[in-house]
């Protein structure tokens, strides 16, 4: 392998790794208290984010709970109790949940996506695809169920295969922003800033864009050294001090990993040779 092919390698697996911890540093300032969480979004926390365990959450999970044991047949209900558990950090029992839900009365497409968003949170990617997969109708197609699929196989690494299923998504519903949020992501797991940089600007250019989504776009800002205009857009998420603690640690993020890379090619550095 050659020294250049070696450092393009060894700067996207530094970039994979700061974007996996920034991703979730950058994000955890949402505090807003919708019951409903979304699917088929992937790589970034619920932008309804609350600290598992804390009395929020068990709140939350105690008033789905109820929802949930008056009418286990709700779809609402099963979906809320599911979400309230996956928020507190009970994964397993929200997949549970689920799974009884879709046991004992079929397929549900909503419902199918958050199942298999859940299977995959635990790492079943080949059980989450074959329930997103099952629950899909070919002939009229589901574009969530097609987003939350390619998330799948963005976690699994099949990066290609996700991204043809973002921009079939996209012919089913054009400029969606959670698509494109998505696709984002994928290029920003596989180290192309450039591209994750557009797709999120367009995602973010929507009426519908959501925290979430802008604060994606302003980790990619970060992550290429836009650090003024990636504040910038946090800010309009985040208080002014968190919005610059959080391009803080990116920046110390980026500098760590400059000279870790430094360092390394230091130490693989041949000697030069003498007559």
């Amino acid at each position: 392998m050659s020294n250049r092919a070696a450092n393009h390698r060894g700067r996207s697996h530094r970039i994979l790794t700061l974007a996996a911890v920034a991703v979730a540093v950058t994000l955890a300032g949402g505090c807003a208290k919708s019951p409903r969480g979304t699917t088929g979004t992937h790589a970034a926390p619920d932008v309804n984010y609350v600290a598992p365990g804390s009395s929020q959450a068990r709140a939350e999970v105690e008033r789905w709970g109820s929802a949930y044991q008056s009418n286990p047949a709700d779809r609402d209900a099963a979906v809320g109790y599911a979400n309230a558990l996956r928020r507190n950090g009970q994964l397993e029992q929200a997949t549970a949940v689920l799974r009884q839900f879709i046991i004992k009365n079929g397929n549900d497409r909503e419902v199918s996506s958050a199942y298999g968003k859940l299977l995959a949170m635990n790492g079943n990617f080949p059980e989450a695809l074959n329930v997103l997969q099952d629950a899909q109708n070919p002939a009229q197609p589901d574009w969530r169920l097609m987003s939350a699929e390619a998330a799948v196989h963005d976690q699994m690494g099949n990066h290609d295969r996700a991204r043809q299923l973002y921009a079939q998504a996209l012919k089913i519903a054009p400029d969606e922003p959670t698509i494109l949020n998505n696709m984002g992501l994928s290029y920003l797991l596989s180290a192309q800033l450039p591209e994750a940089e557009y797709t999120l600007r367009r995602a973010a250019q929507s009426p519908r864009a959501d925290s979430r989504i802008r604060q994606n776009l302003s980790l990619a800002l970060a992550l290429q050294g836009k650090f003024a205009e990636a504040e910038q857009v946090a800010m309009t998420e985040l208080d002014p001090e968190q919005a610059s603690a959080n391009i803080a640690y990116v920046k110390a993020m980026l500098a760590a990993s400059r000279q870790q890379g430094q360092q390394s090619q230091t130490s693989t550095a041949q000697p030069p040779r003498r007559g």
